[in-house]
């Protein structure tokens, strides 16, 4: 077992399958030696757990919870493109976008969810620099979608 799927197992949490792109583009891009995600929703089995705005329909709490799976399905989509996140150096950067209700401003809090998940992963390397964006709406209805740019060797 590799050293980023033992950990992802101490916390309980295992990759999921790729997500079949809904458009014409590609789960992953490798560039050098960056790896560059789409954005990915909070997919579970092929379906939302949850539509609508945040701070309207979905809680900022369970909203967090939605950017965590976000970012273990980009981590999946990474890892398809390089063959194993071992290869993972650096977390760089994350992108999330909130889709968010009307005076919502709690975006940060929300893509914490995701920032914590990959230093759970990663540790220090998981650190990164990160854009949390309020969005009128997402694909699918989605309350969140994260993306994420991988250093890998």
């Amino acid at each position: 077992m590799s050293r980023v799927a033992a950990r992802l197992a101490e916390l309980g949490l295992e990759l999921p399958a790729v997500a079949t792109p809904a458009g014409a583009y590609v789960p992953a891009v490798v560039s050098g030696n960056l790896v560059f995600t789409a954005g990915q929703l909070p997919l579970q089995g092929g379906a939302l757990p949850a539509t609508g705005k945040v701070g309207a329909e979905v809680a900022p709490e369970d909203a967090a919870g939605f950017a965590r799976v976000c970012a273990l399905n980009a981590l999946a989509a990474a890892e398809s493109a390089i063959g194993s996140l071992d290869r993972v150096t650096r977390v760089v950067k994350v992108v999330g976008f909130v889709a968010s209700a009307p005076g919502f401003t709690g975006q940060p809090g929300v893509m914490n969810g995701a920032s914590e998940l990959l230093g759970e992963v990663f540790g220090e390397a998981g650190r990164h620099a990160r854009s949390a964006v309020g969005v009128a709406v997402l694909p699918l209805d989605a309350p969140v979608e994260v993306e994420l740019v991988l250093e890998f060797a």
